[in-house]
């Protein structure tokens, strides 16, 4: 009997080291954390590491956040992101989208929805203009990080006020270029990239008119606000108000030229602000901002130009991936990357924050600007369509068409892109 109960005792303590061990296994399992993967491009992945180190530290042993640095460029970035998409098996579990790409990657079926995780309240309380281009078709697809808008900067020592309409600006350039204070008056993005179809879209919208109405399929380049913006920005450069060189001008080329001297105007971001302050600047606390000019009539128009998160169809962790987007778009996220990096807040607390008005006094007038703030024509065909607009205006500008013909042929282009992919209505 005795070896009955020694048999006993060992198969008992056998059961018990075998349970203890399986539920071990399973605690040391459960302590394993979510691992969230966010790819950005580069810029936006350097100035959110310090956040993202925070936000590690907060939940560490529950969440691991790691941001993917990606390339420089936008369209390389939304490369990548696709080519991982189309082997559906993606990497990453969020994206951080520019505000073009929605309907696309919405209509591949990519995206999952937010309505779920983002109260009303938390809608309400985005600045307006910010909580532009974060839906399709009713659905809430992208929470903003940051939302960069067209602004126009002014010489306050040059002039006592900005002007308001397309007539003031070649006015009041003329007068200081005749009066031998600048070389010229205006500098922009002319060259053939996204920029210039950022620009047109603010022209043609203060001339009254549309780029492009997905909601209607109608196209408004080849009527008259249309050529009127186009023979507007070729006026510029015939008249010498812009220089001929401006064709070639993207962002950088437009700040430096401002930042030296050389202009009364430019059309750039708001990034932009924080460099003409710097200690080197020739123009240091000698610049405004304001809005874009517009028609007597007719509102001006910012062109939205924000980044924001989206989460990615087939992630692990959805809940944990938006605990992380939540944590860097944060108030107090959004406060440090625009104090820190000059991104412009998307939530309306920040514009309200009177001690950071107090120390940053541009930032009612971004504030202001972005209640101007106008989506880019929102279709899964929004690149090929823009492709149209830079190339065609390119030609006009570099005087290869005259504004109509270009036009002409740009509405004509766009609307067999339409066709061709039966988005035409």
């Amino acid at each position: 009997m005795l070896w009955i109960r020694q048999r006993s005792f060992r198969l008992l303590m056998v059961s018990i080291i075998a349970i203890a061990s399986v539920l071990l296994g399973i605690s040391v399992v459960a302590k394993q954390p979510d691992h969230v993967s966010i790819l950005m491009p580069a810029p936006f992945a350097d100035s959110t590491a310090e956040l993202v180190k925070s936000f590690n530290q907060q939940h560490q042993g529950r969440i691991h956040l790691n941001v993917i640095r990606g390339p420089l460029e936008t369209e390389a970035i939304s490369d990548l992101a696709i080519s991982s998409l189309l082997l559906g098996d993606t990497p990453f579990d969020g994206l951080l989208m520019d505000v073009t790409w929605v309907p696309k990657y919405a209509k591949a079926g990519w995206l999952e929805s937010l309505d779920s995780y983002f109260t009303n309240d938390e809608v309400n309380a985005l600045a307006t203009g910010a909580s532009e281009g974060n839906h399709y078709q009713g659905s809430l697809l992208r929470w903003p990080l940051t939302a960069d808008i067209g602004l126009l900067y002014w010489r306050t020592d040059l002039m006592d006020q900005p002007p308001q309409t397309p007539e003031d600006l070649e006015s009041i350039s003329k007068s200081l270029q005749s009066s031998g204070k600048i070389p010229y008056g205006y500098v922009w993005q002319g060259r053939q990239y996204e920029g210039l179809s950022c620009v047109f879209l603010e022209i043609i919208d203060g001339f009254g008119g549309e780029w492009f109405a997905p909601e209607t399929g109608k196209i408004g380049l080849d009527q008259p606000p249309g050529v009127a913006a186009a023979q507007w920005l070729d006026d510029l450069i015939k008249q010498g108000i812009s220089p001929r060189a401006v064709t070639n001008f993207a962002e950088p080329e437009a700040l430096q030229s401002f930042k030296s001297g050389q202009a009364a105007f430019m059309r750039n971001w708001p990034y932009a602000w924080a460099e003409l302050q710097k200690k080197d600047s020739p123009v240091r606390n000698k610049v405004g901002i304001t809005t874009m000019v517009a028609q007597t009539g007719h509102q001006p128009a910012s062109t939205l130009g924000s980044w924001g998160l989206s989460l990615l169809k087939g992630s692990a962790n959805p809940e944990s991936t938006i605990e992380a987007f939540k944590f860097l778009t944060s108030e107090e996220s959004q406060h440090y990357l625009y104090t820190k990096y000059g991104y412009t807040p998307t939530q309306r607390a920040i514009f309200n924050d009177q001690n950071l008005l107090k120390k940053n006094p541009s930032l009612q007038s971004i504030g202001e600007a972005l209640q101007y703030a106008r989506s880019r024509p929102e279709t899964p065909l929004y690149a090929q369509i823009s492709d149209v607009l830079q190339r065609k205006l390119s030609a006009t500008l570099t005087g290869m068409t005259a504004p109509p013909v270009g036009m002409q042929q740009a509405e004509r282009s766009t609307s067999q892109v339409l066709e061709a992919s039966g988005a035409a209505p």
